[in-house]
């Protein structure tokens, strides 16, 4: 037994020395680890934090202005005793660093948002910039603690942090890191693959690191990582599948030159997220990663592979690899790559274009060699952000709207104004007379109903372009309706009190407001004045004026004072079709209801799809943009995605993928092509929440019943989906209907498009589902859906809609018209 014990001790005398050695594997020259407001250093596993006491004039401020210390104590993480305190900085502040070796290094701030009895830290609203690069502009760090970290290339001697606090306000920063990486680390440049052929160099740039993920279900803290990175779990990125496995060996990772564990720790190279090889056979899917980015920035993107699977059952094929449907890595062999050495990482840098979207989905994937079977494996990815022209990283920098030729933009139309002058005068002067002679005659016979539009929020469309701040026409208003003023809005809505809230979405809070005539109204408001959420503004307001049908919502009007972006709507009584599926107290829906509701938004998706000369598609179908009115009948709602169809000679749109976690088509998640069949795909998610009752993806439940579609879909494959329906309709829904409806959803999720129904397929299927379904007692919704209009449908071979009910039920001349009856009275 002793020599038990003693050789227990050895080995565990041995471990920590080998850890040791570990930590100690990178001594950076440059070093810098400040714990901001304590009065005591601060120890982070094996490393110390020193107080800031500034004895060494590290910190200065540039204004006489005093600085506090605050402290806290509620947090519980790994690095929780670095959020205790905080040093608050007013005006303009600075830290400068002294800098004994050039090359890249790392600059972490902390920050986390307590109050004390002096100071709520949320309040605060401040930049920081590093040497001649903006890191963050107005930032407001939100609730919870978060570290930024920034990788800079410092030639000079010195490094200064510039904190500038904004109008009213400080700034405020917990802790920070400064200190140099291994040479190996950042690379000099990178090869630019969208469009492919170029190369970026990075020297002269900043980065940022946006994600970094160890692939594999599994986290990796800072303690196990030689740099101190805390690498996340894929789980929350990847597109649940039952084509994926996790794969765990660590002990099989073998380093033996470069990449050394400073590019990737052992636990990062020895876990991964491989194509499920039971499924292999007949796999023609990729494993899907998506990640949030800013628009408008070139990314970094570094892929982290190791084969540890490789054995005689088991052999890892060559497999593709793809970000944003461009292909990285055509069949990619990790054997050749690592000279047949098992255990072997490898590691591969590529740079996104310039990115127009929101996302970054990374694929991995069959090779198409006739040789190999499908495989694919990914252990760890990395994002960083590259700062832009103006050496900024950050998002809402007003200076990343400009481009650098719009001074020679503006000198070539004021030319061609001014040769151009003589003629356009002559036609502005036609038309003026012609205006004018239009207005004498129309003026008295218009008066006083402008005066009541007015009156009521409403205006004439205008035939000039409403601005943005920048100058940027945001909508063409003589294509629009009517334009409110914000005065009105504010009235309707009681100056957007929070109690008038009844909705928040991507985009704003939506507002329950009532009109000076007592119509009701729903007002969405904008949060964020960037360009994408003008691009969204702008899209559905266009979109709403093209559409009149009784099962798409209507528009009211707009407002767009004082860069306000707001979309007036009809109200709708009863919210979303989700608060009445899950998550509230609602009363429960019939199975009626629920097949009536299915029916109505099927019919305002194929009008979209059928009732123009090119289709327009939804592109963000989900139970929240349902919405039901009065009487529960359904209008699709939320156009700010929609996107115009295809050309009569083309297949789909290629486009960047948007849209709504969950509910997005496999195919255009992985091939960014988009149909219609895009939609019939997210409204079979839909179809299977009104039968389940439950979210799309509830972390909260086992494993296997997380993603609803797959859980949902073994059940309807076995034929036995009335076991999984609503807890509410059990003993309520007819066998007959239920299987037609399964059969319904089955085909809308089809894995690719093509095998997928028509939109209005999918109507004429959900009407035999009701028909099936008989009466119930309950009279349709509106009339809408009589016996006999049921006997028709079923019994023609082919189903049309757009009748001229559908389209005459929503007209906003009769609201409007209401409108000024009731204020003339």
């Amino acid at each position: 037994m002793m020599g038990i014990g003693l050789y227990g001790l050895l080995i565990w005398v041995l471990s920590v020395l080998c850890s040791i050695c570990v930590s100690l594997e990178f001594d950076p020259v440059d070093n810098y680890l400040i714990d901001c407001g304590s009065p005591k250093n601060t120890r982070v596993g094996d490393r110390v934090f020193v107080a800031d006491n500034f004895t060494s004039n590290i910190l200065s401020t540039l204004h006489d202005v005093s600085v506090n210390t605050i402290s806290k104590s509620n947090l519980s993480t790994f690095d929780s005793s670095l959020f205790q305190t905080a040093r608050i900085l007013t005006g303009t502040s600075q830290y400068t660093f002294s800098i004994k070796k050039h090359g890249w290094h790392w600059v972490r701030l902390y920050f986390f948002p307590f109050a004390d009895e002096k100071y709520n830290l949320s309040n605060a609203k401040f930049s920081v910039s590093a040497q001649n690069f903006t890191l963050l502009r107005d930032f407001q760090p939100e609730n919870g603690s978060v570290v930024k970290e920034y990788s800079l290339n410092i030639t000079s001697n010195s490094l200064v942090l510039t904190f500038v606090a904004s109008a009213n306000s400080f700034a405020f920063l917990n802790a920070l890191e400064v200190f140099n990486l291994p040479d190996e680390l950042i690379p000099s440049g990178g090869k630019i693959i969208d469009p492919p052929g170029g190369n970026q160099n990075l020297l002269t740039r900043a980065l940022e690191t946006v994600a970094r993920v160890n692939m594999g279900n599994s986290t990796v803290s800072p303690q196990n990582d030689t740099l101190w990175r805390h690498w996340v779990s894929d789980e929350t990125h990847l597109i649940p599948s039952i084509l994926v496995a996790f794969v765990s060996n660590v002990g099989a990772v073998n380093y033996t030159g470069v990449p050394t564990q400073n590019i990737a720790p052992p636990e990062v190279y020895g876990t991964a997220t491989r194509l499920n090889l039971d499924k292999r056979a007949d796999n023609i899917a990729n494993v899907t990663w998506f990640f949030d980015v800013d628009p408008g920035f070139e990314y970094l993107v570094r892929f982290h592979f190791c084969d540890i699977v490789n054995s005689s059952d088991t052999k890892l094929e060559p497999f593709n690899v793809y970000m944003n449907s461009q292909l990285v890595a055509s069949d990619l062999d990790l054997s050749n790559l690592t000279s047949n050495i098992f255990g072997v990482p490898y590691y591969k840098d590529v740079v996104t274009g310039l990115s127009t979207s929101q996302l970054i989905n990374i694929s991995v994937g069959p090779s198409e060699l006739e040789s190999s079977l499908p495989d694919g494996i990914l252990n760890g990815l990395e994002i960083m952000k590259i700062s832009n022209s103006r050496d900024s990283l950050d998002a809402v920098d007003p200076h990343i709207q400009l481009s650098t030729s719009s001074s020679k933009m503006k000198v070539w139309v004021i030319l061609g104004l001014a040769i151009g002058v003589l003629f356009i005068a002559l036609i502005l002067t036609l038309i003026v007379f012609l205006l004018c002679r239009r207005r004498r005659r129309l003026v008295h016979v218009g008066h006083s109903t402008q005066d009541n539009f007015a009156m009521n929020g409403g205006g004439n469309a205008q035939t000039t372009e409403s601005k943005y701040s920048n100058g940027t026409s945001m909508i063409s208003s003589s294509k629009i309706g009517y334009r409110f003023s914000l005065a009105v809005i504010q009235e309707a809505t009681n100056n957007f009190s929070e109690s008038y809230v009844v909705g928040v979405g991507g985009f704003g809070k939506v507002y329950k407001g009532v009109l000076r005539d007592e119509t009701k109204v729903a007002v969405k408001r904008g949060v964020s004045q960037s360009r994408q959420g003008l691009a969204e503004f702008r899209t559905e307001i266009e979109m709403l004026s093209q559409f009149r049908h009784r099962h798409l919502l209507s528009l009211v009007g707009y407002c767009d004072e004082q860069n306000e972006m707001i979309i007036v709507y009809e109200y709708m009584e009863n919210g979303t079709l989700k608060n009445h599926l899950y998550g509230s107290n609602l009363p429960s829906l019939s199975w009626r209801q629920r097949l009536e509701i299915s029916i109505g938004s099927a019919r305002g998706l194929h009008y979209l799809h059928t009732g123009s000369a090119k289709a327009i598609i939804h592109r963000d179908v989900k139970s929240a943009n349902i919405l039901l009115d009065e009487n529960l009948m359904a209008k699709v709602a939320d156009f700010g995605l929609s996107k115009t169809g295809p050309e009569i000679d083309e297949t789909h749109v290629s486009t960047a993928v948007k849209g709504s976690f969950g509910y997005l088509d496999p195919e255009y998640l992985i091939r960014q092509q988009l149909t219609e069949k895009s939609d019939v795909y997210s409204f079979g998610v839909v179809l299977l929440e009104i039968i389940c009752g439950r979210p799309v993806i509830d972390p909260s439940l086992t494993r296997e019943m997380v993603n609803l579609v797959e859980w949902a879909m073994k059940w309807q494959k076995r034929g036995e989906l009335e076991k999984i329906v609503d807890p509410h309709l059990v003993g309520k829904v007819k066998l007959e209907s239920l299987r037609k409806f399964g059969e319904t959803v089955e085909k809308c999720l089809a894995e690719r498009g093509a095998d997928r129904p028509t939109m209005g397929d999918v109507l004429w299927s959900l009407e035999s589902a009701l028909q099936l379904q008989g009466d119930d007692g309950r009279p349709p919704l509106n009339g809408e859906l009589s016996n006999n209009h049921l006997e028709t449908s079923v019994s023609t071979t082919q189903f049309s809609v757009g009748s001229m009910g559908d389209l005459a039920g929503v007209s906003m001349n009769r609201v409007f018209s209401q409108m000024v009856k009731a204020e003339m009275r």
